[in-house]
């Protein structure tokens, strides 16, 4: 592991040379948590102030780090949403896990959408924060988060804590809740991070189908979210046949860190519906 202080995981081999990482925290039904993209991104970084709250509570986390992401392997290939979506797949056949919620954040969150589209019978619910792939691809590359994203991970500079900081500032409304211990944990993964993860990492336009979702989704928007536009909040309520979203104001695009102790109660909520 880096020298951040990120709790070792778990390694699971899925075939072909590729490995996964991820967290096993409780027991329970099971909820996995898939994380969203940019330089360093990984599961832990992305929820380590949400699933401890479910692992108390009777579930078992699988907080995963995506191929290409996390300590999981990034190997030379395209990063299509059907690459990673795969990964996660394969995982929880390896790990065994029939029947499981899922809970994604922006490009996991798409990954999430493809993961109940593909197997609707293993996905019983799912919870997703600002997903990507509700829009075509135009819309995103507009988006401010986005386009400052793109420019510290293929800039001259490289990856520095301070370029890190900007980008990950933009993710929040309040800049000031982006502790030091994240910002580490990022920086030192996103240094080892190839360029081709960023650069072909692409998803298909995912509104089409989301009325094909059999699964209740609840949905979560920030206002000023500034990487996923919040219309995609809409976009849920509307073309899904079971769906519920909260919009939140002066809320950027991590939810679940501005507004964890909602986020977690909510969740938890709707995850206990039959």
């Amino acid at each position: 592991m880096s020298t951040a202080s990120v709790p070792e995981g778990t390694y699971q081999d899925i075939g072909d040379g590729l490995r996964m990482h991820y967290h096993d925290v409780g027991s329970g039904p099971a909820l996995v948590w898939l994380h969203g993209s940019g330089p360093g991104a990984s599961g832990w970084s992305n929820f380590k102030n949400n699933f401890p709250f479910f692992a108390e509570r009777g579930y078992r986390n699988i907080v995963v780090d995506n191929l290409g992401f996390g300590y999981s392997s990034k190997p030379d290939t395209d990063y299509t949403l059907d690459f990673v979506a795969g990964g996660v797949r394969r995982l929880l056949d390896r790990l065994g896990v029939e029947r499981c919620a899922v809970v994604g954040n922006s490009h996991g969150g798409a990954v999430s959408i493809q993961l109940a589209l593909d197997e609707p019978a293993r996905i019983t619910k799912l919870v997703l924060m600002a997903p990507g792939g509700l829009e075509e691809r135009e819309a995103y590359m507009k988006m401010a988060g986005i386009r400052t994203m793109m420019k510290v991970f293929f800039g001259p500079g490289g990856i520095t804590r301070d370029t890190m900081r900007t980008v990950f500032g933009l993710q929040l409304f309040d800049p000031t809740l982006l502790d030091d211990q994240t910002l580490d944990e990022r920086v030192a993964i996103a240094r080892d991070q190839p360029k081709r993860v960023m650069a072909s990492l692409s998803v298909p336009h995912l509104s089409p189908r989301l009325a094909e979702l059999i699964c209740p989704v609840l949905g979560w928007w920030g206002m000023d979210d500034q990487f996923c536009p919040s219309t995609g909040a809409v976009t849920l309520a509307t073309q899904c046949k079971d769906a519920r979203v909260t919009l939140l104001s002066r809320c950027g695009h991590w939810v679940m860190v501005e507004h964890a102790d909602l986020f977690n109660r909510q969740t938890l909520d709707f995850l206990g519906q039959p």
